[in-house]
């Protein structure tokens, strides 16, 4: 007998990769679960690859995105949605991929709370300083969110210290390194350009500082991702970075396969999975110095301080330079992702629902402990 997990998720950015992936490897634990879409509601091609999924449903909520609500009854709504849904699909456990929402309402089942990014972290890396008004009482549900679940999980060792430090946790997240299937095979000729993804309109991703590094660079540096948030941030403007827009997992993997130089320069990110998926394509890395790319990576990649333009192109016209160097460093960034798979992500966290006393009847497989 399977066990039925509902989980949240929304359709704009990596959750939508995280909750589908881990969903497929749950199935193998002996799990069934459904994603109750937070927001805007998913693609026809993020439709398509869910239907591949044993036992996988998905609900379209109509509740905003938890960091898009405005006021905290509206949050509390949402919360109070979610635990109907859950009574009535009558689920045995729930995972809250925006922890705040935990504190808002009364759960019929367990709840595991995972912090994927937060706005005190997210304004400790970018800003500093005290939270505006409206970021209190977010990161204040997300606080007792955290801290009230039956358990809580954060993606990397850098981010659940940094949840700590940010809500005075007495319980320290466990760590559950995310997982990503690669999207492409190695093509045999390398291209010489630098390639980045992600939210462009993100203010963690330090955008200006990559259009600087195009700037100095001789090859093209090419960045695929939106740049306009839900949000009504925009990225600013860009003088030498070729952006391309939202693209789909397909293209993203066809610009991989050339194995270009991939490049980060964010100021703050709680995993990287875009990071993930250039490094399963033997991608050379060249990151920001921050501690979840050194936690991650240390060894596998070249690092430079965040905001220093002049490094990042003198690394990448050196990697470009020499084809050992290049190759080496690629073999090792493709050697080290070989370790952040979904089938991994899939066993921790089924772990951690047994620790809970939640067990499907039959189940599968086995994984490390979570730390």
């Amino acid at each position: 007998m399977t066990a039925h997990l509902l989980m949240t998720a929304d359709a704009v950015g990596g959750v939508w990769h995280y909750a589908t992936d881990l969903a497929r490897g749950l199935t193998r634990h002996g799990w069934r679960t459904t994603i109750a879409v937070m927001g805007p509601g998913p693609s026809a091609a993020q439709r398509a690859a869910a239907e591949t999924i044993p036992g996988l449903a998905l609900v379209e909520t109509g509740q905003p995105l938890d960091w898009m609500i405005e006021d905290e009854p509206t949050t509390l709504a949402a919360a109070e949605a979610l635990a109907a849904l859950a009574r009535e699909l009558r689920v045995d456990l729930i995972q809250l991929n925006a922890p705040g929402l935990a504190a808002a309402a009364k759960f019929p089942a367990p709840i595991v709370a995972v912090t994927h990014s937060c706005v005190a972290t997210w304004f400790a890396a970018v800003r500093g300083g005290a939270l505006p008004a409206d970021f209190v009482w977010r990161a204040m549900l997300t606080g007792v969110g955290l801290a009230t679940a039956d358990r809580a999980v954060a993606p990397s060792a850098a981010l659940a210290d940094a949840t700590v430090d940010a809500y005075g946790l007495k319980r320290r997240p466990l760590v559950v390194h995310n997982g990503r299937a690669p999207l492409t095979r190695p093509a045999a000729a390398m291209h010489d350009f630098c390639f980045t993804a992600g939210r462009l309109w993100d203010k963690a991703k330090n955008v200006t500082t990559l259009d600087r590094i195009a700037g100095r660079l001789a090859v093209p540096f090419r960045a695929a991702g939106p740049l306009h948030g839900p949000n009504s941030e925009v990225a600013p403007e860009m003088a030498h970075l070729h952006t391309l827009g939202p693209i789909e997992e397909a293209q993203i993997g066809r610009w991989l396969a050339s194995r270009p130089l991939f490049v980060s320069a964010a100021l703050y990110e709680p995993f990287g999975l875009a990071v993930l998926e250039a490094a399963a394509a033997g991608c050379p890395l060249i990151l920001s110095d921050i501690p979840t790319f050194r936690e991650l990576w240390d060894g596998a990649a070249t690092f430079i301080a965040a905001k220093d333009d002049q490094g990042f192109a003198i690394a990448a016209e050196t990697i470009i330079g020499d084809g050992g160097l290049r190759l080496s460093l690629g073999d090792a960034a493709r050697q080290r992702a070989s370790r952040y798979t979904p089938a991994a992500m899939a066993a921790n966290m089924a772990q951690i629902y047994r620790d809970i006393g939640i067990a499907p009847a039959v189940a599968t497989g086995g994984g490390e402990a979570a730390t």
